[in-house]
């Protein structure tokens, strides 16, 4: 982002727009985001624990949870950054409507970056780490990874719009790159 654009997410956020990104635009960015989730956030805590209580058994590559259900996607969903359509997502049984809520809000505001797939569903740990991954619980979505990826800084290197943020906060979710500053194209349904 440039400083104008800094300015205008500033602006945005309810923070002074000087153009430069820090702590108080972090702390900004996150209450406007808390302030659109709702009041009983649906969601569990990050922990395992309040994970494992919510979703059950994490999967992993010999076992699915039989909570995982397979939706149809929307019909302007594409695998990554091609034009190969995605016919069904994979999640858990539990975020399956709000996911496509929040993927259908988005998709309105920012289509470029709503229709680009990059997983859902995923029997892994989370990276450099040993503890399942939200993926392996079917309560997170990868969204154009291409120009959000993992250890990119949120909104310095990574574009995830802050309106696609919004949409996902609206329904609980937890938009990574502005809550962790870089992995804008991760989003999970957690508090």
């Amino acid at each position: 982002m440039n400083k104008t654009q800094i300015k205008a997410l500033q602006t945005h956020v309810g923070t002074e727009a000087d153009g430069f990104w820090g702590p108080n635009s972090i702390a900004a960015t996150k209450s406007h985001l808390r302030s659109l989730m709702p009041k009983d956030n649906p969601w569990p805590s990050s922990s395992q624990s309040s994970l494992r209580s919510f979703y059950g058994t994490p999967s992993t590559e010999t076992f699915t949870n039989p909570d995982i259900v397979r939706v149809d996607a929307p019909e302007w969903l594409r695998l990554y950054d091609t034009d190969k359509p995605v016919t069904a997502i994979s999640c858990h049984k539990k975020v399956s409507e709000s996911l496509l809520r929040a993927l259908n809000a988005a998709y309105k505001k920012h289509p470029d970056f709503v229709r680009r797939y990059f997983g859902c569903h995923v029997g892994r740990t989370m990276r450099g780490g040993s503890s399942p991954s939200t993926h392996a619980y079917g309560a997170a979505i990868d969204l154009s990874a291409s120009t959000n990826t993992n250890r990119s800084h949120w909104p310095l290197r990574s574009n995830m719009p802050i309106e696609v943020m919004e949409e996902f906060a609206k329904e609980g979710w937890l938009p990574a790159g502005a809550f962790w500053s870089r992995d804008a194209m991760h989003f999970q349904a957690t508090r």
